[in-house]
C-alpha cells in the first residue's frame, strides 16, 4: 500500500471515531417536565415569602394571595404534593435559571428583559408603581416631589428599576432624587422610612396598599400612580421541556380570572378586584 493511500486510510479512520465521540458526546434530552412532576408526585417552587399581601410567613406557614391561587391550580394535579422553597428575591431567577426548582410562584414584575429570558405567566396581579410616605409628609404630593429627597427599593428588582427611571427623569430636570438606598427585602425599606432614615420608598401599587393598611398611622400611598402600565406574572423555564407546565397554569390562570375566584381572591387580600387581561401584554420596559 502506498504512503499516500495509508494516509488517507488513517484520516478515514480518524474522521470516523470522531464522528462517534461526537455522537456519543451529544447529551441526552431532559425529560419533560410535567410528566416528571406528575411521576416523582413534587412539584417544587421557588418563592420570596417576605413581599405581603402576596407571599408571607404566618405561624410558621406561607400565606397570601399566591399562595392561595396556588391552592387552587394544584387541584389540578391530583397526587403531586407542593413544596416552596423560601427564597431571597435576587436568588429566585437565577435559582429557576439553573433548574434548582421547577418553576417560580413569587410576584415577578413582567419586564422586556425577563419577557425575553423566561416564560412570564399570564397576569396575576396589577403592579404599576407608586410611591409610599410617611403619614403627613406634606412635601410629598405626587411621585415627582421626591425629588431632592432620599428614596429606596429592593435591591435587583423592577421596582428599583422603576425609581432608577424617575430618578433619571428627575435629574434631566435638574431635580433629581437626594440617594438611592437598596435593600434586601421591602420590610427594610418600611423600617427605614417609619424612621426616617428615607422619605420614599416604590413599590407596586398593592403592595403599598397592604403597607399604608398595616401601619395606617405611619405609612400613607401617594397617588396617582407612575410609569406604564405593569403586571405580576409568576415564571417557568422557556425551553420546549417547560412547555407543558408552563401551559398548564396559564390555563388554570385563566380559568380562574374567568370565573371570578381570582377577583374574589383580590377582594379578599387587597379590598377590591382588579381588571386582568388573560394574555400578558409585552411589556414597554
Amino acid at each position: 500500500m502506498s504512503t499516500t493511500a495509508n494516509f488517507g486510510r488513517i484520516l478515514l479512520s480518524g474522521i470516523a471515531a470522531a464522528a462517534c465521540v461526537a455522537v456519543f458526546a451529544v447529551p441526552a434530552t431532559s425529560a419533560e417536565l410535567l410528566a416528571t412532576v406528575k411521576s416523582k408526585g413534587k412539584l417544587t417552587v421557588g418563592t420570596e415569602a417576605r413581599f405581603p399581601p402576596f407571599e408571607f410567613v404566618e405561624n410558621g406557614q406561607i400565606v397570601g394571595y399566591s399562595a392561595d391561587i396556588m391552592t387552587e391550580v394544584m387541584k389540578t394535579l391530583p397526587g403531586v404534593q407542593l413544596e416552596r422553597l423560601d427564597l431571597p428575591w435576587q436568588g429566585i431567577l437565577p435559582g429557576l435559571a439553573a433548574d434548582r426548582f421547577d418553576y417560580v410562584v413569587t410576584s415577578v414584575t413582567a419586564t422586556k428583559e425577563r419577557y425575553q429570558t423566561y416564560h412570564l405567566s399570564v397576569p396575576i396581579a396589577d403592579a404599576t408603581m407608586a410611591v409610599l410616605k410617611r403619614k403627613g409628609d406634606a412635601e410629598i404630593a405626587k411621585p415627582e416631589d421626591i425629588a431632592g429627597k432620599p428614596a429606596g427599593s429592593q435591591a435587583g428588582s423592577a421596582q428599583l428599576q422603576a425609581l432608577e427611571t424617575l430618578a433619571a427623569d428627575l435629574k434631566a430636570k435638574a431635580t433629581p432624587v437626594g440617594r438611592i438606598t437598596t435593600y434586601t427585602d421591602f420590610s427594610e425599606a418600611y423600617a427605614d422610612l417609619a424612621a426616617g432614615r428615607i422619605r420614599a420608598v416604590v413599590n407596586s401599587l398593592p403592595n403599598l396598599l397592604e403597607a399604608a393598611r398595616q401601619r395606617p398611622g405611619i405609612f400613607e400611598v401617594v397617588l396617582p400612580t407612575f410609569g406604564p402600565k405593569t403586571y405580576f406574572t409568576w415564571a417557568g423555564r422557556n425551553d420546549p421541556d417547560s412547555a407543558t407546565l408552563d401551559a398548564l397554569i396559564d390555563s388554570e390562570l385563566v380559568k380562574l380570572n374567568a370565573s371570578g375566584k381570582l377577583a374574589e381572591l383580590q377582594t379578599k387580600w387587597f379590598g377590591a378586584p382588579m381588571q386582568l387581561p388573560n394574555t400578558l401584554p409585552v411589556p414597554e420596559k
